[in-house]
């Protein structure tokens, strides 16, 4: 106490008398080591620019600055790339649950342990009939999504889900079974609700056996006595970034969705491809029925970029009036990599990682034979870097209808391909910008959101080792603010 009591006196007589310069980042209120190197940084590049001569002298640079190992020597970092990765990573969203205790929102969520990969195969945190033909890491995702789904329909008083994009219906199914919520599910692909009718009757049979075997005495067990809710109820339509609320609410009703007729509800969508979860959101602000969403999102190099009110980015008035707000579709298609997956790659020297000098040098020769081809679809074989770049290439020409037995400078090639290192040094600096390129599409949502006058959040609900795109847009109408919502499921506590 005596401590910071004379810290404080000391740090007040300083700065009355203006004794500490402007250039102290150090144990300074409000600085720190990032804007030091970002000032200092900004100014020797300026000075570049006007073509004065700059002259830098590092002291004690061993501890001062980072270091990695590189074979028997360590490597201290340019300064320029210190403050690449500072700025990218200080403008990204943090990938990681709020909680300071890793397993509290898992707790919170599911009252269980967090234990994702209890089991090679399957998750320990959903009952046995709720993991069959689900993968481990959709367990994870529809478990805490589900949980989340059910608190934000108790805070607004809805009964009824809506699913877009339920593909086999996996978390619909979690939602009616396991929550006892009334669920819609709708999916453009008539195979995929092919495929959750049937699962939804596995499950509905596996149930009966075992509520059977708590009551012997009874046969012909209702529905609604083993399950406690009706069964989920799966329909084929398609909900385009165009779509009107009447739209959505006339395909819901025509096809009969039970207990939805005038009834408000919730929209929820996991990983919602492209400018589904854009539509979500924009039914959500526009359709009164709906009182909240969360959403999901993944694909964004599929999301429709433009000025017209339909686009997925931008979304918001304020983005779009920013100059040079465009993302074009590389930076797009960046930001749906999964880079704790990919830093685990590069930990492990994974061989799997020369494919990326494979593509850069077979997408060369595309581009020689086909100078049309600026950005082919290259799709290549399983464990393609265990094929020789010969085979790689054959393969990919084939898949593309090209000459498959097309001739290239040899001499060129192996000129390309002996630069892997430098092929996988690019993508690793690429990649550090894609959790920032991701912030900058879910913020855009944010405010289109507050622009329509919304309380939303975004929280990165998944575990990003396990499930890459781990981000959940929450939005709620009415008086309860979604920060309380948060707020009950990271402390545990009820929200009624």
């Amino acid at each position: 106490m005596l401590e910071s009591i004379i810290k404080d006196e000391i740090t007040a007589h300083l700065d009355n008398r203006n004794r500490i310069g402007q250039s102290q980042h150090g144990f300074m209120k409000g600085k720190s080591c990032l804007t030091n190197l970002l000032e200092f940084f900004e100014d020797v590049t300026r000075k570049m620019d006007e073509g004065d001569p700059v002259d830098e002298v590092y002291l004690d640079f061993q501890k001062a600055f980072d270091k990695v190992p590189h074979k028997r020597r360590e490597s201290v970092w340019p300064l320029s790339l210190l403050a690449f990765r500072a700025s990218a990573h200080g403008l990204a969203l943090s990938r990681h649950p709020r909680s300071s205790d890793p397993s509290a929102l898992a707790t919170a969520l599911s009252h269980q342990p967090e234990d994702p990969w209890a089991n090679g195969c399957q998750s320990s945190m959903l009952s046995h009939p709720f993991r069959k033909h689900v993968k481990p890491k959709k367990q994870h995702e529809i478990r805490r999504l589900g949980a989340l789904v059910k608190k934000l329909c108790d805070a607004t008083g809805c009964q009824h889900v809506v699913d877009v994009g339920s593909g086999q219906g996996h978390l619909s199914r979690y939602l009616a079974f396991g929550h006892g919520l009334r669920v819609t599910g709708v999916e453009a692909g008539e195979e995929l609700v092919t495929a959750a009718t049937r699962f939804d009757s596995e499950l509905l049979l596996s149930l009966r056996k075992e509520a059977a075997r708590k009551l012997e005495c009874r046969r012909d067990i209702p529905d609604e006595e083993v399950t406690g809710q009706l069964l989920p109820h799966h329909l084929v339509g398609r909900v385009g970034s165009g779509a009107s609320e009447e739209d959505l609410l006339q395909l819901l009703e025509a096809q009969g969705s039970p207990g939805l007729e005038g009834s408000p509800f919730v929209l929820t969508g996991l990983h919602a491809c492209g400018d589904l979860g854009p539509t979500a959101l924009r039914q959500f602000a526009q359709c009164p029925r709906v009182l909240g969403v969360t959403a999901v999102s993944c694909c964004y190099m599929k999301v429709t970029t433009g000025s017209t009110a339909e686009s997925g980015y931008p979304m918001s008035t304020w983005v779009r009036g920013l100059p040079g707000h465009g993302l074009p579709y590389k930076l797009r298609e960046l930001a749906c990599h999964a880079i704790e997956d990919y830093a685990g790659r590069l930990k492990q020297r994974s061989t799997g990682l020369r494919v990326h000098c494979y593509r850069a040098t077979l997408e060369t020769i595309i581009r020689k034979i086909d100078p049309s081809l600026k950005r082919p679809g290259v799709q290549t074989p399983r464990n393609a870097h265990l094929l020789s770049f010969e085979d790689y290439a054959r393969a990919g020409l084939r898949r593309l209808g090209l000459d498959a037995d097309a001739q290239w400078d040899s001499d060129l090639v192996s000129s390309m391909l002996a630069q892997e290192a430098r092929v996988l040094a690019y993508f690793c600096l690429c990649l550090v910008l894609a959790p920032a390129i991701e912030t900058l599409i879910l913020l855009d949502r944010v405010i289109y959101l507050k622009e329509q006058g919304f309380q939303c959040k975004v929280i990165p609900l998944f575990d990003p080792t396990f499930s890459p795109r781990n981000f959940v847009l929450v939005a709620a109408k009415g008086d309860r603010r979604v920060s309380d919502l948060l707020t009950c499921l990271e402390e545990g506590a009820g929200c009624t």
